[in-house]
């Protein structure tokens, strides 16, 4: 990740981008996945920080120590014609923090490099009606407060294994984990093609919460043959 999209990011979380920037970041999100990835990924850095530097003085004082640290380590040559000296320092401020709080502060994985939502594909068959072509919109659009409600009108005629799957994916991407994890869980107890997906899905959820020991129990009931078992391994491998 650039030291530009570390400030766009910043700013955008602070409201201080224009309508227009606004507008373009949201956008940007909707159509590129690896940027979505990443703004997620210095979301949860930014609310991990906030837990373990809740006072703001504390928090201020970890920001002037970064910045210091920044000018003895980082090369504040701008890289962009026009970059102003003050954002360069921030940028390589950010790194820094990105730095210290992955190798030092949280050796625990981080629910971001794990969740890779797989695209939804409901409409390629003719009896998709409209409200499941919208909520699949909704969803590969990533808008999943818009899916949600679309995928709970479609569940009252129609609770298909693969529609509960995915309206569970967007109530855990919104966080409303009680009702995620009962969606899992009622798949899990099935015999569909979804049963082993949604009980890695149980352990993302705990793994979102942070529920590290009740993630890992979960992973280790998932079956070697369960086709993303390397994402199990390696997540495992994380906890231990």
């Amino acid at each position: 990740m650039n030291e530009e999209r570390y400030i766009l990011f910043d700013e955008y979380l602070q409201g201080e981008l224009t309508i227009e920037g606004k507008n373009d970041f949201e956008r940007q999100l909707l159509e590129d996945p690896e940027f979505s990835s990443q703004f997620e990924t210095f979301k949860n850095v930014q609310f991990q920080l906030a837990n373990k530097f809740g006072i703001e003085q504390e928090r201020q004082a970890f920001k002037e120590n970064l910045t210091q640290i920044s000018e003895q380590h980082f090369d504040k040559t701008p890289k962009v014609i026009g970059l102003k000296p003050w954002y360069l320092a921030v940028a390589a401020s950010v790194a820094v923090l990105f730095g210290l709080f992955f190798f030092n502060y949280n050796q625990n994985p981080v629910y971001g490099d794990y969740n890779n939502p797989e695209q939804a594909s409901f409409t390629e068959r003719s009896t998709a009606d409209e409200t499941l072509k919208e909520a699949e919109k909704a969803y590969n659009h990533k808008t999943y407060n818009k899916a949600i409600p679309l995928f709970e009108t479609v569940l009252q005629k129609n609770k298909s294994a693969e529609i509960q799957f995915f309206y569970g994916v967007s109530l855990l991407e919104e966080s409303h984990y009680i009702k995620a994890e009962a969606v899992f869980n009622e798949l899990k107890a099935g015999s569909s093609a979804y049963k082993e997906k949604a009980v890695w899905y149980l352990a993302l959820s705990k793994l979102k919460q942070k529920d590290y020991e009740g993630c890992k129990k979960i992973l280790e009931s998932i079956s070697e043959d369960y086709e993303g078992y390397d994402q199990v391994e390696e997540l495992l491998h994380q906890l231990d």
